[in-house]
């Protein structure tokens, strides 16, 4: 096993161990990827301003989450199929995310069902919903994730249509995989993997199937899913998600500082500075490059989280320089989760501390809530360069 000191070093291991329909869905963003490429290219840009003979003694990187304790400002994202990365992912991860300290986030679109991920973990998890059109399912879906004790749920807004994925498509992304000449010889190739997932009885969507009304078998799915998702939705039907859940709720797909007030009007506990990891509205701006604007906007009245780009403990550390109070890393974990299963996880969340930890300290930090933006070099157009085309 290859010593490893970086998610870059999982990636690697990833890729080698998890059939190809699975590591490309991960990694990979819509149409030209601009986005998903900007995500963490934008982060390249900042650059650190360096402090020296400042007592380095006593560094913590605790905090709060939605008045959650955690390790540090970083939780598990919600991420489909986790469980096809590897067998009962989302149970290896929450269980990781767990004894590390920091939320997990269950997708709807997991593998393992919310009562899967409830029955091998101890500590509350946060549950994502997307909003669809099937109103009875979602009130079933909401009133599991409360019996389940979940401690807040996650409203997906960026997802009314789902955008185009060239490579989901040509690989022929279902789960379990459909077998076809270039699957099974792809396939054959991760034994290991594959040995895997004979030992488990999770290798389809547990939150949908046998659950959800047309989706009462792997094969109709699909079909399920093009029709299920809400396009109707406006600001009054997530008013009625989070009045149907009546717990802390977090929003999830702000871009726009226009959203972000809407998103506080209503009373949400936090928001996601989030473009779903580029894999919906490609062209659109990083969340980096877009926190500044939403924070200027609502900063002080929501609390701001940021999703999507974050591959490296200094990501961390320069969103919550630049005022979020909070991160989320999705293919980093899951990076982790395929090269090595719950043993991955917990390393992934070891060097993404470590960094945040090592990095407070060389910018003369020594408490990661007293992060601001005297840390941090930023291009001058960084915030400025894009601007709204007027009539």
């Amino acid at each position: 096993m290859p010593v490893i000191t970086t998610i870059a070093d999982l990636k690697r291991l990833h890729k080698r161990r998890t059939p190809k329909m699975f590591y490309d869905y991960a990694e990979s963003g819509s149409w030209t990827e601009q986005t998903f490429r900007e995500n963490t290219s934008d982060f390249d840009q900042i650059r650190l301003r360096q402090r020296i003979a400042v007592d380095m003694t006593n560094r913590t990187t605790a905090s709060q989450m939605i008045g959650e304790d955690v390790a540090m400002p970083v939780a598990l994202a919600p991420v489909g199929l986790t469980g096809m990365q590897s067998a009962d992912g989302e149970i290896k991860a929450a269980r990781a995310a767990e004894k590390f300290g920091v939320p997990f986030t269950l997708s709807t679109m997991s593998i393992c069902s919310i009562e899967d991920v409830a029955e091998n973990t101890t500590k509350p998890f946060w549950f994502q919903v997307y909003t669809l059109r099937d109103d009875e399912f979602m009130k079933r879906l909401i009133a599991r994730a409360r019996a389940a004790n979940c401690s807040a749920i996650v409203i997906t807004l960026d997802l009314q249509i789902l955008a185009q994925r060239h490579k989901d498509l040509k690989n022929g992304l279902s789960a379990p995989p459909k077998l076809t000449l270039a699957s099974m010889a792809n396939l054959a190739t991760k034994i290991p993997w594959g040995l895997e997932m004979l030992q488990t009885k999770r290798r389809t969507f547990g939150n949908i199937v046998g659950h959800a009304s047309g989706a009462g078998d792997p094969a109709s799915l699909a079909a399920w899913t093009a029709e299920a998702f809400d396009q109707s939705l406006d600001w009054a039907r997530v008013a009625e998600l989070m009045k149907m859940w009546d717990g802390k709720v977090i929003l999830k797909g702000i871009l726009d500082a226009e959203d972000a007030k809407k998103a506080v009007e209503l009373g949400a506990d936090a928001i996601i500075v989030s473009n779903h990891g580029g894999r919906q509205l490609d062209g659109a701006l990083s969340s980096i490059r877009s926190l500044p604007a939403i924070m200027d906007a609502v900063g002080d009245k929501v609390e701001v989280h940021l999703d999507s780009g974050i591959r490296t403990g200094q990501d961390v550390l320069k969103a919550l320089a630049m005022g979020a109070k909070g991160t989320y890393i999705g293919r980093a974990f899951v990076n982790g989760l395929g090269a090595m299963g719950e043993k991955g996880v917990t390393k992934a969340l070891e060097v993404i501390h470590k960094e945040l930890d090592m990095t407070m300290a060389l910018c003369g930090k020594r408490d990661v809530t007293t992060l601001d933006r005297d840390v941090l070099l930023v291009p001058k157009n960084f915030e400025g360069s894009w601007e709204q085309s007027s009539n």
